[in-house]
């Protein structure tokens, strides 16, 4: 029966305490979801943390750092593999109970998720007007529901602090020209190498005083360490940095890099040095050119997302547990979605569609794992069917596309020093 006209419309709003409670529901459904997702990483019992440990109780007995070896049931004989610098900002912690270390481990790596997802979805949340709190909730439940960050809390590993320096580096002080630019990313060098790549990268982007400070601060850093364990630091650099077999398996399907692609594929046989060479130089003379496109163009955040997915496919090992970099990749893509504006000839609404499904594939992908819910690489076995060459190579193959399709937002932040 029509309306009639004459009588007052009655328009049903949205009450703040429904809101209120709809979101709330969501967060707590949200949260429930995490035991599960961290139920098979809890074999893991700190397993790495209690390597790092046991080495420095090794080590504060007069023994070589680097003899200290301990037996795994999938990678052989695993060796302590950090810098000497690690290894004294480690040392302290070999004085607590194994129990306090964990703790401390877990609530600090915690604690760099919140701040750091803080970091990455602050400007998304504010340039779209999103409910902030329940935006950051829900990002930061999300963060820890990925299997990078699953395999480091279990693990016991210090990615976190790696990626607090980096990001507080490349976010704040190098697009602020702060006199403190680079500090970040050189300590972050002489904890672990791998960041390594983010100095070619300020090279790449000619940020170029960054790129000093971040070099002398990682150079101060390993000679400090050199002059405390001098003996130790020699071997090292000279010998123990360039043996692979010291980390573990490089055909393990935990290894998501390029060179873990092709030792899956010539398993026992290490893969020829010299392809995976050409396919290092193509992949970071890419993936650093879009990268310093990026940083040219303001958009700091997918500069550092390429960065550091070119970083994880040029290394030789990269565990599943270095992959944060997917999760900048994803903020991009989001709020690129959110801001994406129809192209010439496009229908409205198509190409935030295509940003939306790339985002809700890329995060499926990544908390579902490639290692969590299976049992690769117990034994030595080659790679040799197309489902199984994707399935253990999910980061990778993931990683390139995102090289080529990652959206670069122009003007999205400030520029830094070029």
């Amino acid at each position: 029966m029509p309306a009639d006209p004459t009588l007052p419309t009655t328009i049903v709003e949205d009450e703040p305490d429904g809101r209120t409670v709809r979101r709330l529901v969501t967060v707590v459904a949200l949260a429930a979801v995490l035991p599960a997702l961290y139920l098979p990483g809890l074999v893991h019992d700190f397993f790495d943390l209690k390597i790092y440990m046991r080495a420095m109780d090794w080590w504060a007995r007069g023994n070589p750092l680097y003899d200290y070896v301990q037996p795994d049931r999938v990678q052989g004989e695993l060796y302590f593999t950090y810098p000497p610098f690690t290894a004294l900002l480690l040392r302290p912690f070999a004085a607590l109970p194994l129990g306090v270390t964990i703790a401390i481990f877990t609530a600090l790596t915690v604690v760099a998720v919140v701040a750091t997802t803080w970091w990455l979805i602050r400007p998304v949340v504010e340039r779209h007007a999103l409910p902030r709190w329940f935006a950051v909730t829900v990002a930061v439940i999300g963060v820890l529901a990925v299997e990078s960050t699953r395999e480091t809390i279990t693990f016991g590993q210090i990615n976190m602090l790696l990626v607090v320096l980096i990001l507080a580096d490349l976010l704040f002080a190098v697009p602020r020209r702060s006199r403190w630019a680079g500090v970040g990313i050189g300590l972050a060098t002489a904890l672990k190498l791998y960041p390594g790549i983010f100095i070619v990268y300020l090279l790449a982007a000619r940020r170029w005083r960054a790129a000093v400070v971040a070099s002398a601060t990682a150079a101060v850093a390993t000679l400090l360490a050199a002059a405390v364990a001098p003996a130790d630091s020699w071997r090292f650099w000279t010998h123990e940095l360039w043996s692979t077999g010291r980390v573990g398996r490089t055909d393990y399907t935990g290894n998501q890099s390029l060179f873990g692609l092709l030792s899956r594929f010539t398993a026992p046989d290490r893969p020829d040095p010299l392809l995976w060479l050409v396919l290092v130089a193509l992949v970071t003379g890419y993936g650093l050119w879009r990268a310093a496109s990026a940083a040219r163009a303001g958009d700091e955040l997918t500069g550092l997302a390429l960065t550091g997915l070119v970083g994880a496919l040029v290394s030789p090992i990269t565990w599943t547990h270095h992959i944060y970099w997917f999760v900048p990749a994803l903020v991009v893509l989001v709020d690129a979605a959110l801001s994406a504006r129809p192209g010439p000839g496009e229908v409205a609404g198509r190409r935030r569609c295509r940003l939306l499904a790339g985002a809700a594939v890329l995060y499926l992908v990544i908390t579902y794992g490639v290692v969590s819910f299976y049992d690769w690489g117990v034994a030595v076995e080659r790679t040799d069917s197309p489902v199984e060459f994707v399935l253990r190579n999910t980061y990778v193959l993931t990683a390139l596309v995102l090289l080529v399709a990652l959206p670069i937002r122009k003007g999205s932040a400030p520029g830094g020093t070029r």
